[in-house]
């Protein structure tokens, strides 16, 4: 029976489901897999949620193109949980059946493995580290030309996320669909299934630069792939180097987290303008620093992949308390 490596420490997981059986070609899959979770999500259930959601409100049918045109101004709430029920049943369940179809074991096949804290802590450093040079990345790109209906839409996905703020709410509402749900379901997608089946067809550098371009791309926002697409790459490079989807979780969560509250806090404050938010350069020095910081954590959380029986939570293994009190 054909199986993939678990790795140090890890057992293999077999490859005995009816796609394997078919012998589909693993990046074949992923690209396939891709296209039709994006399908789901973004034309089938977040269009019928909103539609469902509109005639619950009592519009006549007639009323409906009139609605739909002022959807992003007179009912923001209904596009928010169309967008998280769209991930929900577009990206996540998808993605968990289709695993089924692989492996026996699918929850290993999808990287639903525990791991240490000493892992959790190296990833959250390593995403402070690597902030300043992601939002570096995101001023080159806003000074890149593309063309006006590319920056139009882009105006359009920020004017639509400062209406969320700037109405109030439950902060923790806003921290559950933006940031909980996309941390669920698009790394499932993304670092459970499309990084695995590129890694099998492109080798592990192949499948970590596939996962995370594709991961920038997907969004739709070219003002931002590049910080996006350097996002991504970090979150497949966690995957790959702790064996479990759950840092890579944890680290999608907290960047999500900390621009909503930061947002909502500039936007709450009347002596911050959020345009200030937007056009703020981050100092070289911070950077540099970033990037000091960023390398070694790396290459630590490169051994915990690298050296077998030594990573942490290994019988045998030293306790490693460096990033603790």
């Amino acid at each position: 029976m054909p199986y993939i490596p678990g790795g140090p420490d890890r057992p293999p997981v077999p490859l005995d489901g009816v796609l394997e059986r078919q012998k589909f070609a693993p990046l074949f899959t992923a690209i396939a897999v891709l296209f039709f979770a994006f399908l789901l999500f973004q034309v089938v259930i977040s269009p019928i949620v909103i539609i469902v959601g509109l005639l619950a409100q009592g519009l006549a049918p007639g009323e409906m193109m009139e609605a739909l045109g002022t959807l992003m101004e007179e009912r923001i709430n209904l596009v928010l949980v169309a967008n998280t029920i769209g991930q929900i049943f577009g990206l996540a369940l998808p993605t968990l059946l289709i695993a089924r179809l692989h492996s026996s074991r699918w929850a290993d096949f999808l990287h639903l493995r525990p791991t240490s804290a000493y892992a959790f802590g190296l990833a959250f450093v390593g995403l402070v580290a690597l902030t300043p040079v992601v939002q570096f990345l995101g001023s080159v790109n806003q000074h890149l030309p593309l063309p006006d209906f590319l920056q139009e839409l882009e105006q359009a996905q920020i004017d639509l996320i400062d209406r969320v703020l700037l109405q109030g709410g439950a902060v923790w509402l806003t921290l559950l669909m933006l940031a909980v749900t996309p941390a669920i379901c698009e790394e499932l997608l993304f670092r459970g299934y499309v990084q695995r089946q590129a890694e099998r067809s492109l080798g592990i550098v192949g499948g970590i630069l596939f996962s995370g371009i594709i991961f920038g791309l997907y969004h739709l926002r070219l003002t931002q792939v590049l910080p996006l697409a350097t996002l991504g790459l970090y979150l497949a490079f966690l995957t790959w180097s702790t064996g479990s989807l759950y840092p890579a979780m944890l680290v999608h969560f907290a960047n999500n987290a900390f621009a909503i509250i930061l947002s909502s806090y500039v936007s709450s404050s009347p002596e911050y303008d959020p345009a200030d938010l937007e056009q703020f350069e981050v100092p070289w020095y911070y950077i540099v620093v970033g990037i000091a910081v960023f390398i070694p954590v790396a290459m630590r959380l490169a051994r915990l992949n690298l050296e077998p029986g030594t990573g942490p939570g290994t019988p045998g293994a030293p306790e490693r308390r460096d990033f603790f009190i």
